[in-house]
């Protein structure tokens, strides 16, 4: 092995921990935040949903679809989540993707969720927030600054949710 290998396999080592790991916008106090991109999206009630009308609250936007396997695992965890923290000015959005809402509403007949779930069947919103992967999870804190974000699910990303939330609900608008 030649000298330049271990520093070769270092840069992969870390080149490959960047690719797999959370990109995560902006600092603790927010200094460096970017407005989070708005949208406007029907609910699977019919009630329309702005993300504008919840500046102040911190808002996990999670997108899912039916056929993800890793979705379906971590829609009862986001359940959990939201129970836990909406008292604290916390507000959690489902963006389902897919074009056929027979199969969000039979997957949610077996996992109800307590939270609004938006309809992005054109994916316009998914495209806004670069989603590349199922599920997305996007939070923004209550200035309406994007400040986390997640591409995929493994078994231990809900605490990574829980600690960002816990750090933003502390934030002050």
């Amino acid at each position: 092995m030649s000298k330049t290998m271990p520093k070769l396999l270092g840069a992969v080592v870390i080149a490959t921990t960047l690719l797999a790991a959370p990109v995560v916008t902006g600092s603790a106090a927010g200094d460096a935040a970017a407005p989070a991109a708005a949208f406007n999206l029907p609910s699977r009630a019919g009630k329309p949903v702005a993300l504008a009308d919840l500046k102040g609250q911190v808002v996990l936007i999670n997108f899912w679809a039916t056929w993800c396997g890793p979705c379906r695992k971590e829609m009862p965890l986001l359940e959990q989540i939201q129970k836990k923290y909406a008292p604290l000015g916390f507000t959690m959005l489902g963006v389902n993707v897919e074009e056929d809402t027979r199969l969000m509403e039979a997957f949610l007949k077996d996992v109800p969720v307590t939270f609004p779930i938006l309809l992005d069947p054109a994916n316009g919103v998914s495209k806004l927030y670069n989603v590349s992967a199922m599920p997305s999870t996007v939070i923004v804190d209550r200035k309406g600054n994007l400040r986390f974000i997640h591409q995929g699910y493994q078994p231990g990303d809900e605490s990574k949710y829980q600690d960002m939330i816990h750090q933003l609900i502390r934030e002050k608008a």
